[in-house]
Parts: C-alpha cells; sequence; structure tokens
C-alpha cells in the first residue's frame, strides 16, 4: 500500500511557488468564510435583492483560488505552479485591461496589479526553471 506524504519544499525557488500557492489558499478561505469581509476589500457591494451575490464569493470565486491552491500546496507538481502562475498572470492582465478601458488608473489597482504579478512570478519562475 502506498502512503501519502505532504511534499513539503525543500529548495527556495519551491519555497517561493509554494508561498503563492498558500496565499491562493488564504485569499479562497477569506473569500469562503468571510464573504463581506472579501467585498470591502475588493471594493464591491451585493444588493439585498440578490443573496446570490454572495454565493459567488463562497463557490465561484473561492472554489478556484481553494482547489488549485491547495492543489499546488498538497500535490507540488510543477505543472500545478505553471497553472498557477499563468492563472495570475491572466488575472494581473484583466486588471491591465480595466486600468486602460475603464479609467482604472488607480492606486488600488497598481497595488493589486504588483500583487498578482509577484503571486504569478514566484510559480511561473519555479516552474521554468529560473528559480532554483
Amino acid at each position: 500500500m502506498m502512503g501519502f506524504e505532504f511534499p513539503w519544499p525543500t529548495a527556495q525557488g519551491e519555497w517561493l511557488a509554494w508561498s503563492s500557492g498558500a496565499v491562493t489558499v488564504l485569499f479562497g478561505v477569506v473569500l469562503l468564510f468571510a464573504p463581506g469581509l472579501s467585498f470591502k476589500l475588493l471594493r464591491l457591494q451585493t444588493s439585498p435583492d440578490h443573496p446570490e451575490a454572495v454565493a459567488e464569493a463562497r463557490g465561484t470565486m473561492s472554489g478556484f483560488y481553494l482547489g488549485l491552491g491547495l492543489c499546488c500546496l498538497l500535490l507540488a507538481q510543477p505543472l500545478l505552479y505553471l497553472a498557477l502562475g499563468a492563472s495570475w498572470l491572466f488575472t494581473a492582465f484583466g486588471r491591465i485591461v480595466s486600468m486602460m478601458s475603464d479609467r482604472g488608473n488607480t492606486l488600488y489597482n497598481w497595488a493589486w496589479l504588483a500583487l498578482e504579478a509577484v503571486l504569478a512570478a514566484l510559480p511561473l519562475g519555479y516552474a521554468f526553471g529560473f528559480l532554483q
């Protein structure tokens, strides 16, 4: 019988990629268990007429963060880190498009763009062998 062991990171590059996955899981946990706080941090507002908006935070938003983040932490495979980095990279790209198209050139968006870029660069750097 084959046992399952938690794959603890061993190299600095793997730790950096793992950290991006851990932050992703943290975002997912906050979205799942504190959607009101999450919406305030994201500067979103729900309508009392549409309680299904909270389900989007708990389901759609937290589900992807938790699913991909936990897979990265529990399986520690380079292709999963590639998927994590690509996901954060496309998130940053979407923010750039919004900043150019929607008059979103704000300090708030620049700060989130910087965070998203770092969360993309860490696992991508490890997956492509730039971080050992």
